[in-house]
């Protein structure tokens, strides 16, 4: 039976570790300031603004969200985005995504200050993960790096799948992989005989927005299992990737849905604010 790999208990830990940080910037009259910018009425980015917010909070993390319209222009986006560049006050700030389907989201997040730019999607800051430089690293990507890290098992030399080749989780991810010295395979929806491949893994992440699809037949006995996944069932009941009860009988660990990737990712935005503070010192 897996052993559960509790992502709650592991973001409390990291944000107990960052609270010294920000009791030293405190020291300096430094207050990290983090700002959403949060477009139309999408109910999950709500949920995740609001979570977000929830964390600042209990952090001593300034927090503002700025409110648009369904039909904000791409150009008053833009503009809210160059405010917020100049703002001291605000060290980091994300465009929460999706943006309406008008939008060019790219030249949204182009616009976005390297420096400022705490989901680390800037064509900068994605450039120096690729060359294993320093900079904002993607959130969910680096919370599942540490979640790995929590189990004990040593990433160096295993053979890791990353299901899924987003640029927010699957490419920075395989990246982050790599860094760590594993040898790493990205499947997506034209890789043959998928279920083969993935039983090949020691780490296991399926980033693929499919209901429980991954079953014990992907699995190889005493794998790391990390399910990014956040769906709806046919009962409208919150599920993963990974059919958590099926795979729990032969992986080695596995991260629950909800209670997994979910904390660890706001913990390390919270994480990447406080150092994005922290620059202002060096």
């Amino acid at each position: 039976m897996a052993a559960i790999i509790d992502g709650s208990a592991a973001a409390t830990q990291t944000k107990d570790e960052l609270k010294q940080r920000i009791s030293d910037l405190a020291s300096h009259g430094i207050v990290p300031g983090l700002c959403v910018i949060l477009v139309g009425n999408n109910p999950a980015s709500h949920v995740y603004v609001k979570n977000k917010e929830k964390a600042c909070q209990n952090m001593n993390i300034y927090s503002q969200v700025l409110r648009m319209p369904e039909e904000s222009s791409e150009a008053e986006i833009v503009n809210k985005v160059e405010e917020l560049n100049r703002n001291p006050k605000i060290h980091g700030f994300l465009v929460q995504l999706p943006l309406p389907s008008h939008v060019n989201t790219q030249r949204v997040m182009n616009t976005i200050l390297p420096a400022k730019d705490v989901d680390g999607f800037h064509p900068i800051n994605l450039g120096h993960l690729l060359m294993g430089e320093a900079g904002p690293v993607p959130c969910t990507p680096a919370g599942i790096i540490h979640l790995i890290k929590t189990t004990g098992v040593t990433i160096a030399g295993k053979e890791a799948v990353v299901i899924g080749r987003s640029n927010i989780v699957g490419k920075p991810l395989a990246l982050l992989l790599l860094r760590e010295n594993a040898t790493v395979t990205v499947c997506h929806s034209h890789t043959q005989n998928l279920a083969a491949v993935a039983q090949r893994a020691d780490i296991l992440v399926a980033a693929i927005g499919k209901a429980r699809m991954i079953k014990r037949s992907f699995v190889k006995p005493g794998a790391v299992v990390i399910d990014v996944g956040i769906n709806k069932d046919e009962n409208n009941k919150l599920c993963g990737d990974v059919d958590f009860t099926d795979v729990s009988e032969v992986a080695g660990y596995l991260t629950p849905v909800p209670g997994g990737v979910g904390p660890m990712t706001i913990a390390m935005l919270l994480r990447n604010t406080v150092e994005a503070a922290r620059a202002q010192l060096l």
